[in-house]
């Protein structure tokens, strides 16, 4: 064995209580730590022949490489819709690395039911039936992506073809219907082969997200044959969200496959004031939801449902004599593009074990107002425009006057130290968003970002 390796290995308890030190260290500074440093990138080094063992390799690290990370994981990183990691599910994370399961195979089936675990108590939190069928992806672009798939599998059954046999050139024209799609849903229609023009943009209602429903049906009436319609729980922008019962009620005079993105939009059924907005979420045929969002679990995490997991098999499934049939609760490997996987699920599970049903509405509610707080900040501030309703735990907002994406990049740099937002464009308007979904963000962490938006917008 190569020293390096054996000194680590003889040493490997004192090396990982220097571990766990290091990261309740780190952990403790993340409320007072420079959301965005401004340290220098460190220059390229070059791959040593020998190695310095693992001593040498977390000096290193945490000299040259800490300094310059973001605490994206903290209380006031508010970038696009970033969660952080709670206790348990860093507890988790570190299991999953220990055990290092690559969970594809009944024939090592332990992993396969702690994820059929995880799945159900993430079915209950939702409130959706056991009709959905559900399995862990990387993020939300897998889940879309893997939707759509289904979706379009689904397309080739009401042709009597198969996508997954003959290739998407036998569905011929597809027609994609959404109000509001996030981005990933087009590169998803790229990957499977529909591409990204075979998405069509419905109108939306005045001054809003949500699809218009009567310029759906009109699009649904004017179309040939099946289609797919993506509805969205909880918009990027704004959260705002489709009419999802009325949406599936359509169904009943057209022909589509409802794939609903409900990223995190979905975390509002677990707030009792909500919950109304994923009215109908179970009746979708596939759904999209994040976890390393609300729900706070490690990157990568997200999850996907679908009513149809007979057409994700014929998709997905994954001949070999080595993987045994295919049988009638498929192997994680007939359900998504991966074969070899970290097991997710571990994560998830002890958080949702930890904290159940009621710590993550304390969660979700206690996000909501702090999204409230930033959002009455800024509405009552001389020289912001609140540019949508705070729906849920989005604030988008922008300059009153001359409102120029360079200008708001000035802002953000006068607040970078304090708070990370990311820019949008609302309507052909330039504009900042704040996203909360931190476990840890407080009503003091609000407080601390309203008042720094107001120092910057007089500085400005």
């Amino acid at each position: 064995m190569h020293p390096r390796l054996a000194t680590d290995r003889d040493e490997l308890p004192q090396q990982l209580a220097a571990v766990q030190q290091h990261a309740a260290d780190v952990l403790s500074q993340f409320s007072e730590r420079k959301v965005v440093p401004a340290a220098p990138l460190p220059e390229p080094a070059p791959l040593s022949a020998q190695g310095a063992g693992l001593r040498t390799a977390l000096e290193e690290f945490t000299a040259r490489w800490e300094p310059a990370l973001s605490t994206s994981a903290g209380p006031r990183y508010l970038g696009f819709v970033t969660g952080g990691v709670t206790p348990a599910a860093l507890v988790g994370d570190w299991m999953t690395s220990t055990w290092d399961q690559n969970s594809f195979t009944s024939l090592d089936a332990a992993g396969q039911h702690l994820e059929r675990e995880a799945i159900g108590w993430l079915r209950s939190l939702f409130g959706l039936s056991d009709q959905q069928r559900g399995t862990f992806v990387s993020g939300a672009t897998m889940s879309n992506t893997v939707g759509l798939a289904v979706a379009r599998e689904w397309l080739g059954e009401q042709q009597g073809v198969s996508p997954a046999e003959h290739g998407a050139g036998a569905l011929g024209a597809v027609r994609v219907l959404s109000g509001a799609a996030h981005s990933s849903a087009a590169k998803g229609l790229s990957v499977l082969g529909l591409g990204r023009r075979s998405l069509v943009q419905v109108p939306t209602l005045p001054g809003r997200e949500a699809v218009d429903l009567a310029a759906l049906e009109r699009a649904l009436a004017e179309g040939e044959g099946p289609c797919i319609v993506i509805a969205n729980a909880g918009t990027v922008n704004t959260v705002d969200f489709d009419d999802l019962r009325a949406i599936a009620g359509l169904r009943e005079r057209y022909p589509f496959w409802l794939h609903v993105d409900a990223a995190f939009g979905a975390f509002a059924a677990l707030s009792p004031e909500h919950a109304h907005l994923v009215d109908g979420l179970d009746l979708a045929d596939s759904i999209c939801i994040d976890l390393h969002k609300w729900l706070n679990v490690p990157y990568d995490s997200a999850v996907q449902f679908t009513r149809r997991p007979d057409l994700q098999t014929r998709v997905f499934q994954n001949a070999a004599a080595y993987l045994g049939p295919l049988g009638d609760t498929p192997d994680t490997a007939n359900l998504t593009p991966e074969n070899s996987r970290r097991l997710r699920a571990i994560p998830a599970w002890f958080t949702l074990r930890a904290y159940g049903r009621d710590g993550y509405r304390e969660i979700t509610e206690r996000c909501i107002a702090c999204a409230r707080t930033v959002g009455d900040a800024v509405d009552s501030t001389p020289g912001l425009q609140l540019l949508a309703p705070v729906r849920l735990n989005v604030v988008c907002f922008t300059l009153a006057d001359d409102p120029t994406a360079e200008r708001l990049s000035a802002l953000t740099e006068q607040i970078v130290d304090e708070a990370f937002l990311t820019p949008t464009v609302l309507d052909g308007v330039p504009a900042l968003r704040a996203a909360f979904s931190n476990w840890q963000t407080t009503a003091t962490d609000a407080h601390r970002v309203a008042s720094a938006l107001r120092a910057a917008v007089h500085e400005l």
